[in-house]
């Protein structure tokens, strides 16, 4: 019997693309968003494939064990993200008081 190895890239960086960070390749689905999702959120892997139907299961595993691999930097994106999104929200009551 032969064995063969299969090796698939789920997870890609390119600096072109969300700023360069790690996402589900093909998609624009960032590997902090699925951690947000699932560690932050406490969503099962079905329903993060079921509210983004590109994603399957393996895809959401590696995104998963990317996170735990990375998990200090991805925490410091997702900390950055909710503090710009704040900072915007601030900024958008602020304005909205102006008017």
């Amino acid at each position: 019997m032969t064995s063969a190895s299969i090796q698939t890239t789920y997870i890609v960086q390119d600096e072109g693309i969300c700023g360069g960070k790690p996402r589900v390749a093909g998609t624009r689905m960032k590997v902090q968003h699925i951690a947000l999702e699932y560690v932050h959120m406490d969503w099962s892997v079905e329903q993060i494939c079921e509210s983004h139907p590109r994603l399957t299961p393996a895809t959401v595993h590696a995104a998963l064990s990317y996170y735990y691999d990375h998990q200090e930097e991805i925490e410091l994106d997702i900390k950055e993200g909710r503090e710009y999104a704040e900072r915007m929200e601030a900024a958008q009551k602020l304005e909205a008081g102006r008017g």
